[in-house]
């Protein structure tokens, strides 16, 4: 049932982000995303609207190559229309509790947001039958966050609409996820030291029948630690247990996986920040006639960061909204996967963001990352692939309403050096034993079902947004 997959949906790490990574900067952080807002009582709103006109080198993420090169895998390029409201409502944001006669510690913080992104897409007619929307909403709320025992709770909804490398809509890796969870927070002696133990579920679904199969439900425990021993410096611990659980027969291992890290996090000067994690992570994925092989993982992950501000925070705890920074960093990660049971990532990043007087604001962030997958099947092996991300994003503000932007967005997957059997196809049956697999009864062969991975794309868009 593995039809073409392209590294795209074959890495999508299950667990859910508020929003994919492929979306606007200003639908990912705040920073970008709103204005000065409109208060009503103890609540303020931001909404925006968003057009976008753009160029897409290669759409499909296709190698542009088979047997016929050109012929069989042809890249094809779009150009790109794209209208995106979306509206955040949240209790009054520090800011704001700076210079109105509000509680400074409120009892109770919230936060929701809401998007709908269209995409009207021109080109050839396999390119134009994609037109999609793209939507999610979200909500997060903080119980006595300020108080010695608390709690919070969230669930967010996002849809993506993505094409496979096969043009046919029946065949697109559409899909979404619904998350909800819950914590409890202690905080004993004035904040100093705090812990947090949680739930969380998410059910992530395909829209086309083709794959269904991968539908699956994730519940985790988790929890996290905090002592700061110093008013910006603090040890960290987190650690999760994850259950995964396909909803259909389907070709992957059920699976649970457990993961533990210690480390480091504050601020050691007035503009440079330290992240440090260590851990350890295990799967144990079970055999249960499942056409891929429940290989397992069983070793370190990691997180390292160091980030220099470009201005001081010294009279904060923490690096304000809006300020400008430079970041580099490493990770290395543990994620279920929809080509063999998991994969594990080692990515190195750089990142830079930019905020001149609230008139001007930008960020340039790219990364590169080493993915290593184990066998998808029993006639095809382990596998890796290298891939290359980039993106510029830069908006001129006319008013405190109004801006003008630019994204460009580069990404390429190297490897591996031969196309990859994604499907083993399955032997002739020969009913009567007469060396033909084409009489009635018999089951003619299937033959295997290959893909090159690899690709390059070019995206860039210009647009206008309003926002408050």
């Amino acid at each position: 049932m593995k039809l073409r997959l392209t590294l795209a949906a074959t890495s999508a790490v299950l667990a859910l982000s508020s929003v994919a990574a492929a979306q606007q900067p200003w639908l990912q952080d705040r920073r970008y995303g709103e204005g000065i807002g409109l208060r009503t009582g103890n609540f303020e709103f931001h909404p925006s609207l968003s057009a976008e006109f753009g160029y897409d080198s290669n759409y499909f993420q296709r190698a542009g190559t088979g047997p016929n090169p050109g012929l069989d895998n042809p890249v094809e390029d779009a150009f790109r229309l794209r209208v995106t409201p979306s509206l955040t409502l949240s209790t009054l944001t520090e800011r704001r509790l700076g210079s109105q006669s509000v509680k400074a510690e409120q009892d109770f913080t919230m936060q929701a947001s809401a998007y709908a992104s269209y995409n009207e897409l021109f080109g050839s007619q396999a390119v134009s039958d994609q037109r999609h929307v793209d939507a999610g909403v979200g909500l997060h709320a903080d119980i006595a966050p300020h108080r010695q025992f608390g709690g919070d709770v969230y669930g967010d909804f996002v849809r993506q609409g993505e094409p496979s490398n096969l043009a046919d809509t029946t065949q697109a890796f559409d899909r979404g996820t619904v998350r909800g969870g819950a914590g409890l927070s202690w905080r004993p002696g004035g904040g100093l030291f705090d812990w947090r133990l949680g739930y969380e579920a998410a059910y992530n679904y395909f829209e086309d029948d083709a794959y269904t199969d991968l539908d699956n439900v994730q519940q985790s425990v988790l929890t996290r630690g905090r002592w700061r021993f110093l008013p910006r410096s603090a040890l960290l611990y987190d650690a999760r247990y994850t259950m995964t659980r396909y909803t259909h027969t389907s070709p992957q291992p059920d699976g649970d996986d457990v993961q533990a890290r210690v480390g480091f996090s504050g601020l050691v000067t007035t503009r440079l920040a330290v992240l440090g994690l260590i851990g350890w992570n295990s799967s144990f994925y079970e055999e249960n006639g499942t056409s891929t092989p429940a290989d397992d993982y069983d070793g370190f992950v990691a997180q390292a960061e160091l980030k220099y501000f470009l201005q001081s925070t010294a009279n904060s705890d923490s690096a304000t909204v809006g300020v400008s920074s430079i970041s580099v960093g490493y990770i290395r990660d543990f994620s279920n996967s929809y080509l063999g049971a998991f994969y594990i990532r080692d990515r190195g990043y750089m990142g830079l963001s930019y905020f001149l007087g609230g008139v001007f604001v930008a960020s340039l962030d790219g990364g590169f990352s080493h993915y290593s997958y184990p066998r998808i099947s029993q006639t095809q092996g382990a596998f890796e692939q290298s891939r290359i991300d980039a993106r510029l994003f830069g908006e001129y503000r006319f008013s405190d309403i109004v801006g003008l932007n630019a994204t460009i967005m580069y990404d390429q997957a190297i490897g591996p050096d031969n196309p990859i059997e994604t499907d083993p196809g399955q032997p002739g049956v020969d009913a009567n034993g007469d060396g033909d697999t084409t009489d009635p009864g018999d089951t003619a062969a299937v033959a295997a079902t290959r893909d090159d991975l690899e690709y390059k794309r070019f995206q860039a868009f210009i647009g206008m947004r309003v926002f408050w």
